[in-house]
């Protein structure tokens, strides 16, 4: 039953954005290009709607899978996700005052907290720390409000944001696969993402939008707490399935904080984005990234099966990964000044 409806979901949303991509269709909106933009054709960014189409309408139509029936976990989860879809789906049509998307994404984490995910500890390898209620709901709304805003920041390049929501909900699926319902609302999110990466791969067809980016940020903020929550897996280890995302991001906004930059502005300092400045364009330096999202993926499930101090040398070798992979796109950056300067 599960299979059919992964293959149902994957080709709703094929056939949503087909039509979607159409000329003359009735939600053709388009991402017009700028001095901030990456892509030089204004393309058609509707493609969130058919992804969140295709998991509504297949949950709908196949009972006991998915979103429905609506236990409590699930009703909050779809009670955040709506107003923020609106919202998100309003400032690609036309452009929304940051306030107003920031208090919606706030509510949006409340939601988690409704739904009873806020972490009761802090999980490390051979270390648990319980958190104080305070604690806790600080680390759930800032972590929500994070995840929706970074996948919004991170999706900036054909097949990006769709190849990570693949690679990440899959993973997450098989970490929680001991909970029928967590793996199948993951496996239906994945699905639907496979079915957007048709069209999206390089050179897209169709963007997400903010529809589609905000509301896979907070589904996966959402399945991270929920896993986490129902002992399927630790925190961190979700943490690192979605890291190639997350630390780009982070290390971004920390570096132009440093810099006395607006973080609230448009921009093209996210590593992803320099790499493609630097000549590498969308398929190399999309390609690349999966490999280092599978790369993840694979240290995820594997740190499953380490004892604590194999997981804490895990997390040693990736901070260091990490480090080196930060150089590295400088280094190539001077490199690439050096060479091209008369």
């Amino acid at each position: 039953m599960l299979i059919s409806n992964i293959l149902f979901t994957f080709i709703v949303v094929i056939a949503l954005d087909v039509i979607l991509v159409r000329v003359g269709s009735l939600l053709r909106i388009f991402d017009h290009p700028n001095v901030r933009s990456l892509h030089k054709l204004a393309v058609p960014r509707t493609g969130g709607i058919a992804m969140l189409a295709g998991i509504l309408v297949s949950s709908a139509l196949s009972r006991g899978i998915g979103f429905y029936p609506l236990s409590e976990t699930k009703f909050y989860l779809l009670l955040g996700l709506t107003p923020l879809v609106i919202i998100s789906f309003l400032d690609d049509c036309r452009n929304i005052a940051a306030k107003w998307r920031i208090l919606i994404h706030l509510l949006a984490s409340v939601s988690l907290l409704a739904a009873g995910l806020a972490p009761g500890n802090l999980e490390l390898p051979d270390l648990t720390l319980p958190l104080a209620s305070w604690v806790a709901i600080f680390i759930t709304l800032l972590f929500g409000g994070w995840m929706i805003n970074l996948y919004n920041f991170m999706d900036g390049i054909d097949g990006f944001a769709g190849g990570m929501t693949l690679i990440g909900f899959s993973t997450l699926a098989w970490l929680g696969r001991a909970d029928a319902t967590f793996t199948d609302v993951c496996l239906i999110v994945a699905a639907a993402s496979a079915g957007f990466l048709i069209h999206n791969f390089p050179p897209a067809k169709i963007f997400m939008g903010d529809t589609g980016s905000t509301a896979l940020g907070f589904l996966a903020a959402a399945c991270t707490l929920w896993g986490s929550k129902a002992n399927l897996f630790p925190l961190w280890i979700a943490i690192l399935v979605f890291s190639p995302f997350i630390v780009d991001a982070t290390v971004t906004l920390l570096r132009r904080l440093l810099r006395g930059e607006k973080v609230w502005q448009a921009h093209r300092s996210h590593y992803y984005q320099r790499l493609v400045l630097l000549g590498w364009g969308h398929r190399k330096t999309v390609l690349a990234e999966y490999v280092l999202m599978l790369a993840c993926a694979g240290s995820a499930v594997l740190a499953m099966e380490l004892p604590p101090a194999g997981q804490t040398w895990l997390l040693v070798i990736w901070v260091f990964i990490y480090s080196l992979l930060i150089w590295g796109v400088g280094r190539l950056e001077r490199r690439h000044a050096t060479v091209s300067a008369p």
